[in-house]
């Protein structure tokens, strides 16, 4: 099939279209055609999805991902032939804090979509979001699709279950599973200031000192939010070959950097360079060092990430500089 068309009339579920990843999603796959179905648990007025307009071009069912009878319904009725499963509590410290809710909404809620999904014979193909975070602490970096999932802590835990989940239902009922493990993701529209880039953004952009909670040491790699995108629908539009079912696919840019290194990059492109950022090295429930191998990505589906870490910080501040600017935050 044409690739340029393959997107054109498919009905395509996503579930978590009001997150970081899902409006943009939604976004790119409405501008190819396809006919979205958006589960929405709860109403985010400033999330990329309203603010775009692209919620107005979707069909929105409000509900949780949870809820089996709801999720059936809408496969069924919607007759959706694509899932992207991004519904997921994915803010470490809320997990760390209330784990029981990180595991409903993670564990739970993947194997609602698995078996809704194992039970609509029109789904052809079902992506799961996963993380960098399901490998858990290994001595070696980066991490590979072959290295076991060491998670312990609870989001990372959640995440590495989803995943068990996804192979048991791939080995044992045949679902046309795969998964995406992303690198640490940020782009606009991101509204959890507890992050990294999100927090350091508007803080620059208010002339404040930027606060880093460790010693500025952690090591993470970092995706912009359209590359993600490629990713998915990339893998997405490949799984027509059964030898991608099962399999566990890595994206990120393979170029680690420090939580310092990041925090100076983006007060370097705001309006206020001279900012210097507080640290205050504090003990975190975090692994030190988390980064990623792309190189299978690269090879079996030809996908490379298009946006240089300075290029997709340069349109991430552009894109909160508007939004703190409508909220009369920003000058």
């Amino acid at each position: 099939m044409d690739q340029e068309k393959f997107w054109n009339g498919r009905d395509v579920l996503v579930t978590g279209c009001t997150g970081l990843l899902g409006p943009w999603l939604t976004e790119a796959l409405v501008e190819k055609g396809a006919r979205v179905v958006g589960l929405i648990r709860d109403w985010v007025p400033h999330s990329h999805l309203v603010r775009s307009g692209a919620i107005n071009r979707i069909r929105v069912v409000r509900g949780a991902v949870e809820d089996y009878p709801l999720v059936h319904r809408v496969l069924n009725e919607y007759e959706v032939d694509t899932v992207f499963h991004l519904a997921a509590l994915t803010i470490v410290p809320i997990a760390s804090r209330t784990p029981l809710s990180v595991f409903e909404s993670n564990i739970k809620g993947s194997w609602t979509v698995f078996e809704a999904a194992r039970n609509s014979p029109l789904v052809s193909r079902v992506l799961l979001a996963s993380s960098d975070k399901a490998y858990g602490a290994h001595e070696r970096l980066p991490y590979t699709e072959d290295m076991p999932l060491l998670a312990r802590h609870p989001y990372d835990v959640s995440k590495a279950c989803s995943e068990m989940l996804a192979l048991t239902y791939y080995h044992t009922y045949g679902l046309p599973v795969a998964i995406a493990r992303c690198a640490n993701m940020y782009g606009g529209g991101d509204l959890n200031f507890s992050r990294i880039v999100p927090e350091v953004v508007r803080a620059a952009l208010l002339g404040e000192r930027p606060v880093i909670r460790s010693d500025g040491k952690f090591l993470r790699d970092y995706l912009f939010v359209s590359d993600a995108v490629s990713a998915y629908l990339t893998l997405a539009e490949q799984m027509d070959d059964p030898a991608l079912h099962g399999q566990a696919f890595n994206f990120g840019l393979d170029d680690p950097k420090s939580v310092l290194e990041l925090t100076r990059l983006i007060i370097s492109l705001s309006d206020h360079s001279d900012l210097e950022p507080i640290i205050e090295d504090r003990e975190l429930m975090e692994i030190r060092d988390q980064y990623l191998c792309s190189e299978k990505a690269h090879r079996i589906l030809g996908w490379r990430p298009q946006f240089a870490l300075k290029e997709g910080l340069e349109k991430t501040i552009a894109w909160y500089e508007a939004y703190l600017q409508e909220e009369g935050t920003c000058a």
